[in-house]
């Protein structure tokens, strides 16, 4: 019997069933990120109506000027997750400390880090932006998280996944078993499992990267895109397709559903620090999400999902998508 048209809370439930040793706790605390998630659509959806759209007056920790929204949504997820007894503690791309579970609420077994708006310079233009979150396990016995609970490496997240808002609102999981997505019925308030068992087209003719930054890129990704632009005529001898929308959780779908080869690449901008997107809340969730549809995610010299953070906001340099494609690149970087 196909599981199509399920809903994401029984499809979970379902899945959490199969483990003998599970407590519900896991599915509790997924339900808690779908309701957030929910609240953040309509935000989204009514940002122009009732003026939430435009830049607000601070800035982030990594000194980039937020959005409005940035600071709402952020606002939205701790607030659906702190009392629900399901985590020990958060971590936001807005918020520089690790975010507390008040003491008068119950704790739980679960790390989460997230980046509540992905791509909210899209908002003012009425492009896709999104949520990405990350899940891992708390170590037994500590009842207050500090940061060095948090450095963990990819592998050990125990569920990763992201919702992008565009015309339809769609949720992305992985738990280790394969990439499923939901599209939000609006109608009846719940999102639906329409996309089971994702994965990514071994080989593809599209690329997204940010060719603003070309002259700082590492040789090896210049001789990459070089040989993608030339097209037919150069050694690749087939053309390709250039996309890029500065919002990563699109860009992800995007690969997901069709195949194509994403790139933030490591360059000379003091700027970046050594890579623009952060390890903890997008390239670790991003990566285990295109490793279980049949991808490949790495820096271009190591996997990223056996990258260890030393720092909740760390950033790395990410090229994911169609296996083919990547390991093209990587063989690049190698050789060079």
């Amino acid at each position: 019997m196909s599981d199509i048209g399920k809903s994401i809370t029984q499809f979970i439930v379902e899945q959490q069933r199969t483990h003998s040793s599970s407590t519900g706790e896991f599915s509790g605390l997924m339900n808690d990120i779908v309701s957030a998630c929910k609240k953040i659509s309509h935000l989204v959806n009514r940002s122009g109506i009732i003026g939430l759209g435009g830049a607000a007056e601070s800035e982030n920790v990594q000194g980039e000027v937020q959005k409005k929204l940035d600071i709402i949504t952020n606002d939205v997820m701790v607030e659906h997750l702190n009392w629900t007894g399901h985590l020990a503690a958060m971590a936001s791309e807005e918020i520089e400390e690790i975010i507390q579970i008040p003491d008068n609420m119950p704790k739980g077994q679960y790390l989460i880090a997230f980046d509540p708006l992905d791509g909210s310079s899209n908002i003012d233009i009425n492009l896709s932006v999104g949520t990405i979150f990350s899940i891992l396990r708390c170590p037994e016995g500590v009842t207050k998280p500090t940061v060095e609970h948090f450095m963990q490496k990819g592998t050990e997240q125990v569920c990763a996944g992201f919702c992008v808002y565009g015309p339809t609102t769609m949720m992305i999981i992985t738990s280790g078993n394969g990439v499923n997505g939901f599209t939000l019925d609006r109608d009846v308030g719940e999102f639906i499992l329409t996309h089971p068992n994702m994965t990514i087209p071994e080989n593809t003719a599209e690329f997204a990267i940010n060719m603003s930054n070309q002259r700082f890129w590492e040789e090896p990704m210049q001789r990459y895109v070089e040989e993608c632009i030339q097209g037919v005529d150069g050694v690749r001898e087939k053309n390709f397709n250039m996309r890029w929308v500065a919002s990563m959780v699109a860009e992800v779908y995007r690969v997901l559903t069709r195949g194509g080869i994403f790139m933030y690449p490591i360059d000379s901008k003091p700027s970046t620090n050594g890579g623009k997107l952060r390890l903890m809340y997008e390239a670790s969730p991003m990566s285990f999400i295109v490793e279980q549809a049949g991808g490949v995610s790495s820096t271009g010299y190591e996997r990223i999902m056996d990258i260890k953070a030393n720092d909740v906001h760390q950033r790395v340099p990410v090229i994911l998508g169609s296996k083919n494609e990547v390991e093209r690149v990587i063989s690049y970087h190698k050789n060079s």
